[in-house]
């Protein structure tokens, strides 16, 4: 799609609409309540919750993307001055209330933008996104995605949301005269929260804002500003530290739970110091703590197992991430089978450039490895005749000029037929080769 035309996640980018995913901080910078640059498009949780963020915003810039139907908007195209549809569609995306994947297609062919999604494997919620998704893409072939690629590393292999809830509860019920805090962002978590409290028939004490939240999100009778009437209490993650843990132990026995995808060090933990939400991630070390004092475990998806771990005295960290671990981002493009894919996080110290990991996933790659494999199939076919006929009179040196030279013819067209066969796989949409010859 060319530039000028739409803008995911970006507010600085001068485009005729944006799109925004959801609504954490880290995919809000540069909106702001003052926002007129043009319509911005959202989903209904999105926009109920948008004026906590923006109070004095311009509700009327907004346009509501329904889950799972098609929309359409025309758009004036730079480069030939007419206008163009562009039909789109948000697919849930599995992160936090309102988070939504979009999918674009057009004369510019098919782009995917997932935002921060999680792709599991185990929920009927998930499952429900990947039917829709597939559904959407029946007729069409992807030719960008646009990755969240928050632990596009092999280092990260976590369990499903449920597992970790289990080892989030599993400790909570082994401190049972222990009050507990644990740390959350202004949005997400929810399902954790709402698991704890249903199991344990309890009430958790959240700060005012996140109260506003879940009135908001339908959850009237969970939640509660009062602390006298729980020991659960879901807190701001920046306020969440070992200084403050070693406080609340001179009032009363307390532990501290972190759900994360990210394995934190003790010392992200001391003293006043904030910590970043999980996208982008800090990367402190690269493996889980081991000396649990809970038997909290569960499998991880190639066989050996993934503990909740102890991080200090007080505080524990538990694998719950609402990004894809990097076997969900694997299984994932193997169901999407783009042509290319770019990353959307570059400040992570924890992920890959995308392709690095999955490019010969990509539906490019296959078709030039299939090509090259028949090419050097027929090369050395060429190459026998050649042997043949050496027996027959022909010198050592003319045999390898000849292997030089089919060699040569291989290289040079393997670039073209890669191109031819990307516009078959394209059905007529013209490719631009910009690669040079």
């Amino acid at each position: 799609m060319e530039s000028g035309m739409v803008s995911v996640d970006r507010w600085t980018a001068d485009s005729q609409v944006y799109f925004l995913t959801h609504l954490h901080a880290d995919h809000l910078c540069g909106l702001t309540s003052k926002w007129s640059r043009g319509p911005l498009y959202c989903s209904r949780i999105t926009a109920k919750l948008f004026p906590i963020k923006f109070p004095d915003f311009d509700l009327s810039l907004l346009r509501i993307v329904e889950i799972g139907h098609w929309h359409s908007v025309s758009l004036l195209s730079p480069s030939c001055g007419s206008y163009t549809d562009v039909d789109f569609m948000a697919i849930d995306a599995h992160h936090c209330p309102g988070a939504v994947m979009y999918l674009f297609r057009g004369e510019f062919g098919c782009t995917l933008y997932t935002g921060d999604f999680r792709w599991e494997s185990t929920s009927e919620r998930a499952q429900t996104g990947r039917t829709m998704l597939l559904k959407a893409m029946k007729d069409v072939k992807l030719d960008m995605l646009y990755l969240d690629n928050t632990y596009c590393n092999p280092t990260y292999c976590f369990p499903s949301r449920e597992a970790a809830a289990k080892q989030v509860l599993n400790i909570i019920s082994s401190h049972p005269n222990h009050d507990v805090i644990i740390a959350v962002d202004t949005l997400g978590k929810e399902n954790l929260l709402l698991y704890i409290s249903r199991v344990l028939k309890t009430k958790i004490w959240v700060w005012p804002e996140r109260l506003q939240i879940m009135h908001l999100l339908g959850f009237h009778d969970i939640f509660t500003t009062k602390t006298s009437v729980t020991r659960i209490r879901a807190v701001p993650r920046y306020s969440f530290n070992i200084e403050t843990l070693e406080g609340l132990n001179t009032i009363r026995p307390t532990i501290g739970i972190m759900p994360s995808g990210l394995p934190w060090a003790p010392k992200a933990f001391r003293g006043k110091e904030k910590l970043p939400s999980e996208s982008p991630p800090v990367l402190l070390h690269n493996r889980w703590p081991t000396d649990v004092t809970t038997s909290s475990t569960s499998s991880k998806p190639n066989g050996g197992s993934l503990s909740a771990g102890r991080d200090d005295h007080y505080i524990y960290t538990v694998p719950y991430s609402d990004h894809s671990c990097f076997p969900e981002l694997q299984k994932f493009i193997e169901f999407v089978m783009p042509i290319n894919i770019k990353g959307i996080v570059s400040s992570s110290a924890s992920n890959v450039d995308p392709l690095y990991h999955f490019g010969s996933l990509c539906r490019i790659q296959q078709a030039s490895v299939l090509l090259c494999q028949r090419l050097r199939n027929k090369r050395y076919e060429k190459v026998g005749v050649i042997n043949m006929r050496s027996s027959f009179g022909c010198t050592g040196t003319m045999q390898l000029g000849r292997k030089r030279r089919k060699r040569q013819i291989s290289s040079a067209g393997i670039h073209v037929s890669r191109v031819r066969l990307l516009r078959r796989e394209r059905q007529g949409v013209k490719i631009v080769d910009t690669d040079p010859d």
